[in-house]
């Protein structure tokens, strides 16, 4: 096909807004072409050059292209300025700026407008900028108006059609499975486990649908990830699940989705089909470490992880790794990470995406060799809603921002792509970060790890209950600490340090160091929680749960001023947690999307 036509179905595209009218379009497009052409021409149509998982950019900026316009119109690069300035647009710019001469012959074909970016975006190393702005300029040269627009919105990551994976899909549904509505099922099936659009069409243009039974998991090629329901509250969870649910901790972090072929040999995905494998190569490294039994590929969560005391820190930190190229090694020790796996869709023996949930966890947990670094997610089955409850405080206290259910029936088997009720997001609202430093007590100590090896690593922190005179915990604080500060703090607690619990301290923590309530210092953290584990104010909000302090962090400043009695109290605590004004919900990431 000439690239002029191909142009002209774009204009059409370009000039509707109406998904039945794109896939109509679509369709006839799909008439015109060979099988041969069909993966060059889906992909172009998306503005990509290779499936997504691939990683194939252009690489062309702005500036690059503008210059590369400028050479093949014959003008002034500050003149193709002025004119994107006025036009806002790169592509109308050459357009008109093209308009006036004629196109270099031959007319340009589709594969070779193809090959020529293909050939700009594996232009790498010394002379590259060059190499990509002379094949971008001879493409020009022998585009008509209308294909220069395109091939430079091409070019910029701006074609802008609104041809979606899932209009794409309707018309190879529409073209090759007789426009059923299992057939449609059968075509978005085979996608969401190859994740390559061009595959999934060559196969139907060749074989027709029978031929999409040749599309199987694979190692290297990302599954799209399955994806959860949403549930108001923890009834309505167990309703959905038929009274019975496996809960896991629902992690505030990265999903990822990890392939670890047999000689060990790892690529990490993001669940938007992103490599990630450059950006924690910690866990690149470690994961055939921790999955000795290959090929695998396996599912979860990267969260930060305090290296010194082992606990999650917020999102925050991790999204720092995010599309880090440079400095690797440094952000390694600053943000270090761990993965928490939750599934696995492909194992020695075969594929797993047809087996039900708890076996495919079951299996998870024979094949992992969990460390520091790669762990098993936690889980529990629950039948009740006060069990549902507990668990659900506990993710909180831990750090996690809630739950996920997921179903135990015989159906539960993995959908790619996917979102239902097999699997439930549970999550408490976000709050606002206190407004308050909190005074609390030192009644324990955790000795330290990594960095902090040989002195203490975190302080168990207790809050005065004025009624029962007694210490009550509150958090775990290893954050705020200073090399200076972490050396002193054995002297600091020497003369208080205890054999066993004081009688007079109440916590669902055993420190390695217990310590007489004396010492006094000043924390902050992002919000007050519910918690099974610490007992502060226990059982003033709900039965079983006292108030935790979520990612506490030491200001530096000690209270010697205080008493242990001085310190915050229990009551004051619940009156902090009962001030906190609700705001909305935020996911992993910081979208709204599940």
């Amino acid at each position: 096909m000439r690239f002029a036509d191909l142009v002209t179905f774009y204009d059409r595209l370009d000039a509707t807004t109406k998904r039945l009218e794109m896939r109509a379009v679509l369709v006839e497009l799909l008439d015109r072409l060979s099988p041969e052409e069909l993966g060059e021409v889906l992909y172009l149509s998306q503005g990509l050059l290779r499936p997504e998982y691939e990683g194939v950019e252009l690489g062309v900026a702005d500036s690059l292209a503008g210059r590369a316009l400028a050479e093949a119109a014959g003008r002034s690069e500050e003149e193709v300025t002025e004119a994107v300035r006025v036009s806002g647009d790169l592509g109308t710019t050459g357009e008109s700026l093209l308009a006036p001469l004629r196109p270099h012959p031959p007319p340009l074909e589709v594969t070779e407008v193809y090959a020529g970016l293909l050939a700009i975006a594996k232009a790498s190393g010394e002379g590259s900028q060059e190499a990509k702005v002379g094949a971008l300029v001879a493409l020009l040269r022998r585009a008509g108006p209308s294909e220069s627009k395109y091939i430079l919105r091409i070019v910029l990551g701006r074609l802008r059609l609104g041809v979606r994976e899932m209009t794409i899909l309707d018309a190879l549904a529409q073209k090759y499975a007789g426009g059923t509505r299992a057939g449609r099922e059968k075509v978005e099936a085979a996608f969401n486990v190859s994740s390559d659009l061009a595959r999934v069409a060559r196969l139907l243009a060749t074989e027709g649908i029978e031929g999409l039974a040749k599309v199987r998991l694979e190692v290297g090629r990302p599954v799209r990830a399955m994806l959860a329901e949403r549930s108001p509250d923890l009834a309505d969870v167990l309703s959905r699940m038929d009274g019975r649910t496996a809960l896991e901790y629902k992690y505030d972090g990265l999903r990822v989705q990890a392939h670890v072929r047999e000689d060990g040999t790892t690529r990490l995905f993001s669940r938007r089909l992103e490599d990630l494998s450059g950006q924690f190569p910690e866990l690149v490294r470690d994961l055939p470490r921790a999955l000795p039994h290959r090929p695998v590929i396996v599912e979860g969560e990267c969260v930060p992880i305090d290296p010194d005391t082992d606990e999650i820190r917020p999102f925050q930190d991790v999204s720092r790794r995010r599309g880090r190229k440079y400095d690797l090694e440094r952000m390694q020790a600053e943000v270090p990470v761990c993965l928490f796996l939750f599934d696995v869709l492909l194992a020695p023996e075969g594929p797993l995406l047809d087996r039900s949930f708890p076996l495919r966890r079951a299996r998870l947990a024979e094949l992992l060799r969990p460390d520091e670094r790669i762990r098993l997610a936690k889980q529990q089955v629950v039948a009740s809603v006060d069990e549902a409850q507990a668990f659900f405080d506990e993710s909180i206290a831990a750090g996690c921002e809630g739950v996920m259910a997921k179903s135990l029936a015989e159906g539960s088997t993995y959908r790619a792509g996917a979102r239902g009720f097999w699997w439930i997001k549970y999550k408490r609202e976000y709050t606002q970060g206190l407004a308050d430093s909190i005074d609390g007590v030192v009644v324990g100590g955790f000795s330290g790890r990594g960095r902090r090896a040989g002195r203490y690593g975190a302080l168990l922190l207790a809050v005065y209950n004025e009624a029962e005179d007694r210490f009550e915990s509150f958090c775990k604080v290893g954050s705020g600490f200073d090399d200076v500060g972490l050396a002193e703090l054995p002297t600091r607690l020497k003369p208080y340090e205890l054999d066993s619990a004081p009688e007079d301290v109440m916590s669902g923590l055993t420190p390695d160091r217990w310590f007489r309530p004396s010492l006094v210092l000043e924390v902050r953290g992002a919000e007050l929680s519910l918690s099974p584990i610490h007992r502060a104010a226990f059982g003033a909000i709900r039965p079983g749960a006292g108030l935790a302090l979520r990612f506490p962090r030491f200001t530096g400043r000690y209270r010697d001023d205080k008493g242990p009695t001085d310190a915050t109290t229990a009551a004051e605590l619940l009156t902090l947690y009962r001030s906190q004004v609700k705001q909305p919900v935020r996911d992993a990431g910081g979208s709204a999307e599940a």
